[in-house]
């Protein structure tokens, strides 16, 4: 498949909040809490939106989705359970999917694959409804390159199949600690992953989440150092 020249363009939403430009274009949010404490002020609930990917139920990822997914009537991909809740808010264009299941979307290849997590659907510091499972997604995108948010996990020791079977560039995973993987575990993922970007997540939003780019570091080995890009929420980071 040839390549676009075109860079897949990634900014830091804060928390596990990403809004990703495609190679063609295509504009896509993964869990979109947009209010949270490291959001940047400048993103805007109205932009416009192609695609979102919700990795679970839990308040702190799927965020303001039904708002934003409401104004841009934007496809909204989700384990079958959330997209139950989805649609019964009122988001008419949400697509129910489980792990294992891929799907083509303007282009864009997204399939689902397993984390683990707890998950229910919480709203207001409540529980509404089951939510089925906690996911991760692998982004192929249009030119062929992926990436793979891994959503909220612990370190398991499938990550090695991700690894050899969609073999994404870019990794989003969660170094927090305390509610996901930490930096030690993070460095292990890699390792079964191969990325050659690796980018954190879930981390600094509150004090909790302890966890830092620079500890992952640490814990990774000297080949990878490099690969680790500290993004800042707002910045656009291109690869």
């Amino acid at each position: 498949m040839a390549r676009s020249k075109q860079p897949i363009k990634i900014t830091w939403l804060g928390h596990s909040a990403f809004h990703i430009e495609s190679p063609g274009g295509k504009s896509i949010l993964i869990d979109p809490w947009i209010d949270n404490p490291k959001a940047p002020a400048g993103f805007s609930k109205d932009a416009k939106v192609d695609l979102i990917l919700i990795s679970h139920g839990h308040s702190d990822h799927i965020g303001n989705a039904v708002e934003i997914a409401r104004k841009s009537n934007a496809n909204v991909l989700a384990i079958f359970e959330l997209y139950l809740y989805l649609r019964s808010q009122g988001v008419q264009n949400a697509i129910g999917m489980n792990k294992g299941g891929t799907i083509e979307v303007d282009g864009i290849h997204v399939s689902m694959v397993d984390a683990k997590h707890s998950c229910d659907i919480d709203v207001n510091g409540s529980v509404v409804a089951a939510g089925g499972e906690a996911a991760g997604f692998v982004i192929r995108f249009e030119n062929g390159r992926s990436l793979y948010h891994a959503g909220d996990t612990s370190l398991f020791g499938d990550m090695k199949f991700i690894g050899k079977l969609y073999a994404p560039e870019i990794a989003l995973l969660p170094i927090g600690d305390l509610y996901t993987m930490g930096p030690r575990e993070a460095a292990m993922a890699c390792e079964l992953l191969k990325p050659k970007t690796i980018i954190g997540m879930h981390y600094g939003t509150y004090p909790v989440l302890s966890g830092t780019p620079q500890m992952l570091k640490r814990y990774l080995h000297t080949k990878m150092k490099n690969r680790v890009v500290e993004l800042t929420p707002g910045v656009v980071f291109a690869c």
